[in-house]
């Protein structure tokens, strides 16, 4: 989306999926006064803060922005008031019910029942009582997931921006841009847009303050910590760490009464089958529970921004907690430290060790040498382990699943049944901090892996995590097996030797035939009647259906063009395959030219620098060899694999992050769609088009997806791509290049 004024462009993305998800699921037609206004509204209680963005976005495209800078706003400021109110009646219902467990340690059999029940219901209903002193019944429904994502990414304040930036308020868009950014630093049309704020009249430096500071206070708190200590200010940094901890089991607690008063769904439809009895589903809603509470340890442990938690967050404070009160003089408070740290991994020898040097460092300060754990950190490890043992049970003999968030469980609170599963999982991720982990590559592209796939029978076979980058995924059931049949079918009767286009033949090895169909040359044939028309038509259907497909899993900023769409089939050539060492396609990047010796990766011709997305749609799997790779900027350094089959689709970035390559196929052919997309309209794919105006000419129709396009004012282009101007430093260094890119 764009939005511009006289001379300055800025520039904000939204989640389109989501968008015509909010109006299908919101009757807009109802009076919107109805919203600000209602009883619940109306008699200081707090409403739906869902429906009241819902509402916002309304008035943001109806271009309303007076009222919709007051109902984003009041979205937000109306969430924080529910959880503070939340929290405030957990705290509040606490002692509720509390004269009845010492009956639990007396009473037996059905009577203990009793009043086991009798303690629950007192806090159910002091819980009710309080939020229904302050929440409207709509209020308390809990949100949809896709709502609890806009707030979680802070998409609010990318609406915000826009509209402030028409209201004129430059001020508060440059917040709002900017408090978006930190938690999408990767986005690149915002980093635009917090630059040109920066140039701009009017706005200073308080306006880049993140709005949501408050609940991220621990991170600030651990950076400057780190700070401190990288100047050799332990005193300070002793202040800093020992705040950061406090604020983290802050933020955790805060995140665990969530949990506990918010409403709860029961596990994998549990209780809504008819399945079940009452033990069973009061067990499966506990467990629920009990999974919500340990989950906190990864959300507090996520930075703003970041895909993955930062393990032993709270464990690693303590040692570098410890460690400054040494080198501070505070041994009191280093043993103290220690000693906690010891609760997480008891027989850690460097700890032991340290003890024993700060022990002999004591000498006679008997006080010191008595120093024991802090209470808070021994409650949160008690509490944790007693948590662990009960949803470890729930695996074992309940069937309910549970990812434990912390690498310091102990291994006998890990049934036996499910130990060496464990034992197998926490080795990968002690490699991983013991190695030190691969720092995530940041791409710019403004794509963000992780959307909704909406096609029935298309699932996410690999994501980021297990293709090993960033802005990878892997779609398996995009084609059935019929209709990969068919468009082979195409190809052995209409694909031409080279590349389909001029008939070049590859130029990345000759112990391969290389033959190649685009979708202009399918339609030619098929009004020639050389080939079904219906066969041409299903090789377009296949290329809209990867588009939408991946506009959504992507989460694209703006609207997706056809750059290149090209049929590929590569065979072996008999009796030329012994020894050979080459690959069917050398390591590249799609949009850049890749220098494996600087790792760099150079934005200039012969490049084709307008592409964005790029994916492969496979056909078959009767071949040898012929997998597509991913590896390191080395170009050397394999992260990811995938062999083809039928209807499995490939999507990515087509930036830096992504260099990949094709093994060499060595007996076989190998068939593929390979596409291209772009984000720039002025490059899209004119011969695509050409086709699908031969066809209108013919009076036929054909299935082609609506292109979402930018949203925005009428004559908004979105930022031209710069290369790198030094085109002629390094050139020919080694880079690994080719011609047309075929996957």
């Amino acid at each position: 989306m764009a939005l511009f004024a006289n001379h300055n462009s800025v520039y904000v993305a939204l989640h389109i999926p989501f968008i015509h998800y909010l109006f299908s699921f919101f009757d807009f037609t109802s009076p919107v006064a109805g919203i600000g206004a209602s009883a619940g509204s109306a008699s200081g209680l707090i409403p739906s803060y869902d429906v009241l963005y819902y509402t916002g976005v309304r008035a943001y495209f109806s271009e309303e922005w007076e009222k919709a800078a007051e109902l984003l706003e009041k979205s937000m400021t109306t969430r924080e008031a529910l959880f503070r109110t939340r929290r405030q009646c957990h705290e509040e219902c606490l002692p509720a019910g509390h004269d009845r467990l010492p009956k639990l340690d007396t009473e037996n059999g059905n009577v203990w029942d009793l009043w086991a029940v009798d303690w629950v219901q007192r806090r159910a209903e002091c819980v009710r009582f309080c939020l229904g002193r302050a929440v409207t019944p709509a209020g308390q429904l809990p949100v949809s997931a896709d709502i609890e994502y806009e707030f979680s990414t802070r998409n609010p304040y990318n609406f915000l921006q826009v509209v402030y930036w028409n209201l004129g308020k430059v001020q508060k868009a440059a917040s709002a841009a900017h408090t978006f950014f930190v938690a999408n630093p990767s986005h690149l049309e915002m980093r635009n847009n917090i630059e040109k704020y920066r140039r701009m009249e009017g706005v200073t430096e308080d306006a880049f303050q993140d709005r949501e500071m408050e609940t991220e206070k621990h991170w600030v708190l651990y950076d400057s910590a780190l700070t401190s200590e990288a100047s050799s200010d332990w005193t300070h940094a002793v202040e800093k760490w020992r705040e950061c901890v406090n604020e983290t089991l802050r933020q955790t607690d805060e995140c665990r009464a969530q949990c506990e008063v918010a409403s709860q769904r029961l596990p994998e439809n549990r209780g809504e089958d008819g399945m079940g009895g009452v033990f069973e589903k009061a067990a499966a809603l506990s467990l629920s529970l009990l999974s919500c509470q340990q989950a906190c340890v990864t959300q507090v442990a996520t930075r703003p921004g970041r895909i993955s938690a930062q393990e032993d967050l709270l464990p690693t404070q303590l040692e570098h907690l410890h460690s400054a009160q040494f080198k501070a003089g505070d041994l009191g408070g280093a043993v103290c430290s220690l000693q906690s740290l010891l609760l997480f991994y008891p027989s850690d020898k460097d700890s032991l060790s340290n003890l024993e040097l700060y022990t002999e460092t004591l000498g006679g300060d008997t006080e010191a040498h008595g120093t024991k754990p802090s209470q808070e950190i021994a409650r949160y490890v008690s509490r944790s382990l007693q948590e662990k043992k009960l949803l470890y049970f729930g695996m074992e003999n309940l069937n309910f699943n549970f990812t434990d968030p912390d690498l310091w469980t102990p291994e006998e609170v890990v049934p036996e049944l499910l130990r060496d599963t464990w034992r197998a999982e926490k080795e990968v991720l002690n490699e991983k901090m013991k190695g030190g982990e691969k720092e995530v590559e940041m791409d710019d592209s403004g794509f963000y892996a992780g959307g909704p796939v909406a096609q029935v029978g298309v699932t996410i076979s690999m994501d980021d995590n297990s293709l090993n980058g960033t802005n990878r995924v892997m779609l398996d059931g995009v084609l059935d097996q019929k209709e990969c049949d068919t468009v082979l079918r195409l190809a052995t009767t209409a694909a031409s030797a080279g590349d389909g286009y001029r008939e070049r033949r590859s130029p990345h090895t000759p112990h391969e035939k290389f033959e190649g169909l685009t979708v202009l040359r399918a339609v030619k044939l098929a009004q020639d009647g050389m080939v079904n028309q219906s066969d041409a038509k299903l090789l377009h259907e296949m290329g809209e259906r990867v588009r939408t497909l991946l506009h959504s899993y992507f989460r694209s900023p703006s609207g997706l063009h056809f750059s290149d769409t090209h049929l590929v089939c590569r065979s072996a050539i008999t009796g030329d395959q012994e020894g050979r060492l080459d690959l069917s396609h050398p390591v590249h990047v799609d949009n850049c030219l890749l220098e494996p010796e600087t790792r760099q990766c150079w934005r200039e011709p012969p490049a084709f620098t307008h592409r964005d997305l790029s994916a492969v749609l496979y056909l078959n799997d009767d071949f040898d060899g012929g997998e597509l790779f991913f590896t390191d900027r080395d170009a050397k350094t394999v992260t990811a694999r995938v062999k083809p089959t039928c209807g499995r689709l490939v999507g990515f970035s087509s930036g830096p992050v992504n260099p990949h390559g094709v093994t060499a196929v060595t007996a076989g052919r190998r068939c593929a769609l390979a596409l291209w997309f772009t984000k720039e309209k002025h490059h899209r794919d004119m011969e695509r088009e050409e086709a699908e105006a031969l066809w209108a000419t013919d009076g036929q129709s054909v299935t082609k997806g609506g292109e979402v396009k930018e949203e925005g004012r009428e004559g908004t282009a979105s930022p031209a791509r710069s290369g790198r101007s030094q085109s002629s430093r390094s050139r020919g260094r080694g880079r690994v290049t080719g011609g047309k890119d075929e996957l």
